[in-house]
C-alpha cells in the first residue's frame, strides 16, 4: 500500500517561503495531534553531530518541531543516544556539551535535552522483535518510554551503511551502547601489505582492540565491538571487514533494531527528512565534506520506509556535484551514495524494512 509523503522544495524567495514556515507547513501536513497526544512526554529524535560536524540539522528547524508539538499539547525533549565509538559523545556530559555548542541549548530550541541512555549508554529497554537475526533489542530508554516521537534526520551519505536517513537515526540513534554493538557485531581484519603503521586506528579505538607491532598494524578481535571507527580514519583503507558476508546482515540487524524503536507505536511516531547539505559521511564524523547534490528539500512521513526511499529516489535523480571526477559532475539518474560508498547497498534498508513491516516503499509525493 502506499504512503504519503510531503515534499517541500528547498526553493526560498519571500518571507512566507523560508525554510522555517516550509517545516512548519510541514508539521502541520502531518497533523501531530495524532501521534501527540494532550499532556504527551515527547521525544524529537535529534542528530547533534560530532563536534566538528557543521552540517548537522540546523537548532532552529528544529524548534519549528518543538513549536508545533507543543501547539499540539506535548511537552516536547529534544534526545539522542550515546555513540559506541571514541568522540565527543560517548558519555552524556560530553554529548550534552557537544548539542550546546551546535546551538541545541534549551534557550535556543525552547526544550530541554535529554541523553536517552544515561551517563554511559547503559540505560535501556529490552523490546522482543523475534526477527530474522535478532530476538530481542536494547533501545534507549528514554526513547522506548516517550509515548510518543518525531524523528528529526539529516538525509546524507554513510560509509557503512549507504545512507543514512531516518530508518537509521530510528536503528543506531534509538539504541544503547549494548544495543549498537549487537547491531554491528562484526570484527575488523587489516591488510598487513597495505597497512603503513601510522597509528591513527590506534589512537582512536575505544577499547584498545588494536596496536602497533613491527610497524604493522595487530588487532585483538575478542577486544574489538565492531565500532568501525577504525575502517573511518585508516588512511590507506588497510583496515576493513568482509563486505561480501558482513555487509548484509549488518544493514538488516540496523533495520530490525529500527523496527524494535517503533514496534507498538507506530501510530504515534512520525518522521522528517532534511535533504539539504548531503555530504557523503555522516554526521558522525567529525567534518562535513563537498556536498553530492544539489539541495533537495525537507520532506516528512508517517512512514519511515516511505520517506527514505523518496528521499533516495530524489538524490538519485538529481545533478551529481563531483569536483574529484569531472566526467561525473551534474550526471543524473544514478545511485550517489554507492558510486562513492562502492562497496555498500543501501536499499537494504528499504527492502528489508518493507519485508519486516517497517514501512512500505510505494508513496504518493504531496509538495506543500
Amino acid at each position: 500500500m502506499s504512503s504519503v509523503v510531503y515534499y517541500a522544495d528547498p526553493h526560498t524567495r519571500s518571507h512566507e517561503e523560508n525554510k522555517l514556515s516550509k517545516v512548519a507547513r510541514l508539521c502541520d501536513a502531518l497533523d501531530l495531534k495524532k501521534c501527540v497526544k494532550k499532556n504527551d512526554v515527547a521525544a524529537i529524535k535529534v542528530h547533534f553531530g560530532e563536534l566538528g560536524n557543521d552540517t548537522h540539522v540546523n537548532p532552529a528547524f528544529v524548534r519549528q518541531v518543538v513549536d508545533k508539538v507543543r501547539a499540539a499539547g506535548g511537552k516536547p525533549f529534544l534526545t539522542d543516544s550515546n555513540t559506541l565509538y571514541s568522540g565527543s559523545r560517548r558519555n552524556a556530559v560530553d554529548h550534552l556539551h557537544t548539542a550546546y555548542l551546535h546551538g541545541f541549548a534549551p534557550s535556543v530550541v525552547d526544550a530541554p535535552v535529554i541523553i536517552a541512555d544515561g551517563l554511559y549508554g547503559e540505560n535501556d529497554v529490552a523490546v522482543r522483535i523475534n526477527g530474522k537475526l535478532l530476538k530481542e533489542v536494547y533501545i534507549a530508554a528514554e526513547i522506548r518510554r516517550a509515548p510518543a516521537m518525531v524523528v528529526v534526520s539529516h538525509f546524507k551519505g554513510h560509509e557503512m551503511a549507504g545512507f543514512g536517513g531516518a530508518i537509521k537515526n530510528l536503528a543506531m540513534g534509538g539504541a544503547s551502547v549494548r544495543g549498537k554493538r549487537a547491531q554491528h557485531a562484526t570484527h575488523v581484519g587489516v591488510d598487513k601489505n597495505t597497512c603503513i603503521g601510522c597509528g591513527k586506528c590506534v589512537k582512536i579505538c575505544p577499547q584498545k582492540a588494536l596496536a602497533l607491532s613491527g610497524g604493522k598494524c595487530e588487532i585483538n578481535t575478542s577486544r574489538c565491538i565492531g565500532c568501525f571507527e577504525c575502517i573511518t580514519v585508516c588512511p590507506t583503507k588497510s583496515v576493513d571487514m568482509d563486505w561480501a558476508t558482513e555487509f548484509a546482515p549488518f544493514i538488516e540487524r540496523m533495520t530490525e533494531y529500527a523496527y524494535g524503536v517503533v514496534k507498538g507505536r507506530e501510530k504515534r511516531i512520525c518522521y522528517i527528512n532534511f535533504a539539504l547539505h548531503i555530504t557523503p559521511d555522516c554526521d558522525c564524523a567529525s567534518w562535513s565534506d563537498m556536498y553530492l547534490t544539489p539541495d533537495i528539500g525537507i520532506l516528512a512521513s508517517r512512514d519511515p520506509v516511505a520517506l527514505d526511499q523518496a528521499c533516495f529516489d530524489l538524490v538519485k535523480a538529481a545533478p551529481a556535484l563531483n569536483p574529484d571526477k569531472p566526467e561525473m559532475r551534474l550526471k543524473m539518474n544514478f545511485d550517489k551514495f554507492a558510486e562513492r560508498w562502492p562497496k555498500t547497498h543501501g536499499e537494504i534498508q528499504l527492502s528489508y524494512g518493507e519485508e519486516i513491516g517497517l514501512g512500505s516503499r510505494q508513496y504518493t509525493l504531496v509538495k506543500v
